[in-house]
């Protein structure tokens, strides 16, 4: 498959034929629990269907500590092959796998020690903990498959191949659905099949895209005068790593104590957020991706030097991202309930008209979250992924204090929780694009 150098060439058409690959893998990972959430919805009822939508949440959460650290990587691996540097590139190809590898190891041993108080700290109600225990006892035996596939997505993506692992994806979701019909429907495992069904799908992508990659890219594979770790490159992965991983990690816990907010609202409300939550996401995941593709861009561009470019692919990369959300924010507004009774049968008219309420509030303010996602890019693809982190605070600290205080009003009540949601990333997005002009002020009087 052809590597892309995005240093060369014309910046718009590049940058998207790049992000296309991104876009869709991503969309079909989204389809990974979608499945899970479709045919438990359908066919098991709302406390299942409430389990593996608080189960989605918490898997979220402590799966993006490993993909987080593989950005991180993935911004360093692009660095060096913007600056085509083969040396250091394996250098952090053999740093950065060792690393996650352990905490993989790490949050395994974690999840299933620490799984009863996982449960109490969620709030989750009694009824639906019997289905939530389950699928998480299975969904987390996939968690080393999830970081082989992030590990090699990284790189593959880093060097400029995004349609490699999309189709390692497009292959695992086929599967995962089969699956899903066959051990939910087929032989009646439950909950227990629905996650079973995801694990085997995940292992095959993640197995899959490692062999690829090992076989067909001999410029990576490591020789045995090359395993010895370096301290000073060491403490660069780890740095920009757990700096991503930081950023990502305090998204999705935020997000996962919004979780346990709505969870205090009861079975209906928390079923309705597992099927709005899986509609939103779909729904912006693309400009989440493409925010991934521009921190490419723009990691290979810095490696580069090449200054002019980079300002030249922002302008790109927000026009795009403007246009896809107001089209975006449009759709899901106009058809919120069609799309909730994807999820939920038409008999079940509370949990839906509390999803549309979900999704009519979010839907319309989906820019927010696009230029959020191109700040995170472009301040991890400079080696500044501290300030990724700021962002984050920022955005899910206004939503958790939010979605808690107002909620708490009873003329609000939960409407009050999706509201907190673009609050938060407006006010992300305003401190995100002040410091960059600053900066970009402050160089220009330099220069």
């Amino acid at each position: 498959m052809k590597q892309r150098d995005l240093t060369k060439g014309s910046i718009t058409g590049n940058l998207m034929l790049f992000a296309l690959p991104l876009m869709a893998g991503n969309l079909l990972q989204q389809c990974y629990n979608i499945a899970d959430t479709l045919i438990v919805g359908r066919y098991l009822g709302a406390n299942a269907l409430a389990a593996v939508g608080s189960s989605y949440t918490l898997m979220t959460f402590l799966t993006s500590i490993l993909i987080g650290m593989c950005m991180g990587s993935g911004a360093v691996f692009s660095i060096r092959f913007g600056e085509q540097d083969h040396k250091k590139l394996k250098e952090g190809i053999l740093h950065s796998f060792g690393l996650i590898a352990a905490m993989t190891v790490v949050i395994n041993v974690l999840v299933y020690a620490g799984l009863p108080l996982i449960l109490k700290v969620l709030q989750v109600p009694a009824e639906v903990v019997p289905y939530m225990r389950t699928y998480l006892l299975v969904i987390f035996a996939g968690i080393s498959a999830t970081f082989l596939y992030n590990y090699f997505a990284a790189l593959l993506r880093a060097v400029g191949n995004s349609v490699v692992p999309l189709i390692f994806l497009a292959a695992s979701t086929v599967l995962n659905i089969v699956l899903d019909l066959l051990f939910v429907l087929g032989f009646g495992w439950g909950v227990a099949g629905a996650a079973g069904a995801t694990v085997l799908a995940q292992f095959v992508s993640g197995i899959g895209i490692t062999v690829y990659t090992l076989i067909c890219f001999p410029e990576f594979r490591l020789s045995r005068e090359e395993l010895h770790f370096d301290k000073r490159v060491l403490g660069e992965i780890a740095q920009l790593s757990f700096l991503t991983c930081l950023q990502q990690s305090v998204m999705n816990f935020g997000i996962l104590m919004v979780q346990g907010r709505v969870n205090s609202f009861g079975t209906a409300v928390m079923a309705a957020f597992a099927a709005a939550v899986k509609i939103d996401s779909f729904a912006y995941m693309p400009v989440q991706d493409f925010g991934n593709a521009f921190s490419t861009f723009i990691a290979q561009n810095y490696g580069a030097g090449k200054e002019k470019r980079i300002s030249q692919g922002i302008k790109s990369a927000v026009t795009a991202a403007f246009v896809f959300c107001l089209v975006i924010s449009a759709a899901v507004c106009a058809f919120a309930a069609p799309l909730m009774g994807i999820f939920v049968n038409a008999s079940q008219t509370e949990i839906i008209s509390i999803g549309v309420g979900y999704l009519r509030i979010e839907g319309a303010f989906y820019f927010g979250i696009g230029l959020l996602f191109l700040l995170y890019g472009y301040y991890r693809a400079v080696k500044m992924p501290g300030m990724s982190v700021i962002l984050t605070i920022l955005s899910l600290g206004t939503r958790v204090v939010l979605a808690y205080t107002l909620s708490a009003v009873p003329a609000i009540g939960v409407t009050g929780i999706w509201a907190s949601v673009p609050i938060g990333w407006a006010l992300a997005d305003i401190v995100g694009v002040t410091y960059y002009w600053k900066k970009m002020r402050r160089k220009s009087e330099l220069g």
